[in-house]
């Protein structure tokens, strides 16, 4: 009765393993597809990315919003460019820090019974390492979303000072920075086409949007020449283009030492390399001879 209770916890492991990659694979396979973007997006909310977990499912997995965990990822969130509630990432981090570890567990024992090592369980666990350790990596990626995003809001504000002579309006000088964006583009769109509803609240909630220090200080700019387009609010632009450039230019210096880094460490692999092959038997012998004298 036991080993057929322990064949269908493992069947259904591997199972649930196969299910839930296989659905991964099916929806990254679905991501890939073309899709047209709803024109108004601020009346589309419809989809989950709209809606809030409700806190009872948060009580049954032990979560709760005013925790320092669910907060710290709530703000990296943010600045990484989830618009989504981030109760769904932190809850679907805990459901899976917990049948991963089981699935793992019942594809090894099929693997131990049938005598072959399969990389399944490996994946599974390095997917468990991410998910416990995902605060460093969800830094990183929102500082690399920060820096592409400053290098974006730099080359627009230099295309909106070209344009501090034209006669054109604010929303037509923002509709022609467009294409020169590509990590903003979606929140460009969306900022332009809300622009003659509420242009206040359009700006409001595309600072809440980027979510970085220098996103809030372009749109604060950009709300400025909206109200008072003179040649004293272009100077101020010019300064915070002169900022924008400062800051690249420290990312960029970080970036080649920590490129330099990883060099350094990658060229000391051959070293420990030789060391290993040709001088540590060397040593051991030496070891042994010193020993055999004693």
């Amino acid at each position: 009765m036991q080993m057929q209770m322990t064949q269908w916890l493992t069947g259904f492991s591997l199972f649930a393993g196969q299910l839930l990659f296989g659905f991964i694979a099916v929806l990254a396979l679905f991501r890939l597809l073309p899709r047209r973007r709803p024109r108004w997006t601020h009346l589309v909310k419809l989809d989950w990315q709209h809606q809030q977990v409700p806190d009872r499912w948060l009580r049954r997995l032990r979560l709760g919003r005013d925790q320092s965990s669910f907060a710290d990822r709530e703000t990296l969130l943010a600045g990484c460019g989830l618009t989504a509630d981030a109760a769904w990432y932190v809850a679907g981090r805990r459901i899976l820090l917990v049948l991963l570890p089981l699935i793992v567990l019942g594809v090894l024992g099929v693997d131990l019974r049938q005598g072959r090592a399969g990389l399944l369980p490996i994946g599974l666990v390095v997917l468990i390492a991410v998910l416990y350790a995902d605060l460093p990596w969800l830094r990183s990626i929102r500082k690399l979303r920060a820096y592409r995003i400053t290098k974006e809001i730099y080359i627009m504000s230099n295309q909106l000072l070209y344009l501090a002579e034209s006669s054109l309006h604010i929303h037509t000088k923002l509709t022609r920075c467009v294409p020169y964006t590509r990590v903003l583009r979606g929140e460009m769109d969306r900022l332009l086409t809300e622009w003659y509803h509420d242009a206040e609240q359009a700006l409001r909630r595309f600072k809440h949007r980027i979510g970085t220090d220098d996103g809030m200080s372009f749109a604060e700019t950009i709300d400025s020449l909206r109200l008072h387009e003179s040649p004293e609010y272009y100077e101020l632009l010019r300064e915070r283009i002169q900022d924008y450039k400062e800051k690249l230019e420290l990312a960029k210096e970080s970036r080649k030492e920590t490129a330099s880094y990883g060099l350094f460490i990658i060229a000391g692999i051959p070293i420990l390399y030789t060391f290993q092959v040709f001088i540590y038997p060397w040593i051991r012998e030496g070891q042994k001879l010193f020993e055999s004298l004693g």
